[in-house]
């Protein structure tokens, strides 16, 4: 087993570049392991894993549409500024969780602050970027049931 395939654990060690810049890396830490086939990780990356073997390396980019989305201009929610608790710094670019209409939590950034309105921006911080992966097949396992189920790796302990 030393090609990557549906239902199989991959660990690989990658570096995620955007614009440029190096912005995570599995370098200094454990490889990352997934389980390929189950959107564990972003599907552009996740397509271009099937098939390549233990020990070889590739340099993937993968376009916003496969990634974390396009911008969506619906994703833009103006707010009182006198609504944000006084512990919240209302900064541009102040990073905040606040819970959706299902009591789920949701990220969201502070864009803009005009005429104390401030505009809360919901895409992910990656939408609209390319990005490029260097990523290495360092090992691969047979899935144990129980990740097959749940539908993830499981290292360690692990609770629900």
């Amino acid at each position: 087993m030393d090609t990557v395939a549906n239902d199989l654990v991959v660990a690989i060690d990658y570096s995620l570049r955007v614009d440029g810049d190096v912005i995570d890396s599995s370098e200094g830490q454990e490889p990352l392991e997934y389980l390929q086939g189950h959107q564990n990780i972003i599907p552009g990356l996740e397509k271009e894993m099937l098939g390549m073997k233990i020990g070889e390396s590739k340099e993937v980019e993968v376009q916003p549409k496969e990634g974390y989305g396009e911008n969506d201009p619906e994703a833009f929610v103006e707010i009182p500024k006198n609504q944000f608790p006084e512990h919240i710094p209302v900064e541009i670019g102040t990073e905040l969780q606040v819970e959706n209409e299902q009591g789920q939590p949701v990220y969201a950034r502070i864009d803009a602050i005009e005429n104390n309105i401030v505009t809360l921006n919901f895409n992910h911080p990656l939408a609209g970027k390319k990005l490029h992966f260097n990523v290495k097949v360092l090992a691969i396992r047979e899935a144990n049931a129980e990740e097959l189920t749940h539908g993830h790796v499981h290292s360690g302990h692990h609770d629900h």
